[in-house]
């Protein structure tokens, strides 16, 4: 499995094509996703790439993380395992009672 990396401090101008095209001048990256708000679309001001090759995820960290970008430094290490959360539904709770 390919590593993947997480990418945080992102400018909110940075889309999916500029994040992979920054990334790629390392090497070849299989995805780029920068997160967005489900409601409005706005940048939440990270994502995550994934490489091809761990050696260039590896080679990634090196020469991306504490750089700038757009004014802003980001960060860029290895991303977590994914956490499962129990998923909200719409079946009340959150405190307010009957009037």
């Amino acid at each position: 499995m390919a590593k993947r990396l997480f990418v945080g401090g992102l400018p909110y101008s940075v889309d999916n094509s500029k994040l992979e095209q920054m990334f790629s001048e390392v090497g070849i990256v299989s995805s780029a996703t920068v997160i967005t708000d489900r409601e409005t679309g706005q940048s939440k001001g990270f994502g995550f790439v994934e490489f091809e090759k761990d050696a260039d995820a590896d080679e990634a960290i090196k020469k991306l993380n504490d750089t700038e970008v757009d004014g802003r430094k980001i960060v860029v290490n290895v991303a977590r395992p994914r956490e499962e959360r129990p998923r909200f539904d719409n079946r009340g709770g959150g405190g307010g009672g009957r009037w």
